[in-house]
């Protein structure tokens, strides 16, 4: 019983933790690395991340530095970062490029809190579905006679403690990003 339990919670942490890794690619007006990761560059015909081909750097508040460490890729990365989801036209000198961000319009903002506040109710529809499945596991056992009636209630009642523990992590999650998104 202990292992389901140790399980469910285990896959809620990854759950938790894979939420705060979407947020990071969320822009909340400052430069932040991350926000190129979803983006592949054609590299010889290998879709490649950014980070892996080129030192991105931040270098004031707002903006974002990209030095390749091939010159002859800077025309695609700029093309890629064009091409992307970004809305963030970079600039080339060259050498290296610039991505400078702009702040964030009120409407746009509001955009990104709707897209934080999905983001984490998928999320705690994931922790629902582990809490669902370990259940289902631990209904499995007591048919088995594998535990008793007293422990099932004790099980579920343990996974429904992880559960509302780890929404509640989700929504405090959610709420600190939104804060970060609002303040200007």
């Amino acid at each position: 019983m202990k292992t389901v339990i140790n399980k469910a919670e285990e896959k809620m942490k990854k759950s938790i933790a894979s939420l705060e890794h979407e947020y990071t690619a969320i822009r909340a007006g400052r430069a932040n690395p991350s926000v190129l990761d979803k983006i592949n560059v054609d590299y010889y015909g290998v879709p490649t991340k950014i980070n892996q081909m080129a030192a991105v750097s931040v270098s004031e508040a707002r903006m974002l530095v990209i030095q390749p460490w091939d010159m002859s890729t800077l025309k695609t990365i700029e093309k890629a970062i064009q091409t992307s989801d970004l809305g963030i036209n970079p600039t080339n000198d060259g050498k290296v490029i610039r991505i400078a961000f702009p702040p964030l319009t009120e409407e746009r903002r509001k955009e990104l809190v709707k897209d934080v506040h999905k983001l984490a109710e998928e999320s705690k529809v994931a922790i629902r579905s582990i809490r669902r499945d370990a259940n289902e596991k631990l209904k499995a056992m007591k048919k088995d006679s594998a535990i008793t009636e007293d422990d099932l209630k004790d099980g579920e009642k343990e996974v429904q403690n992880l559960t509302d523990k780890y929404c509640k992590k989700a929504d405090d999650t959610a709420k600190a990003k939104e804060k970060e998104i609002m303040e200007i």
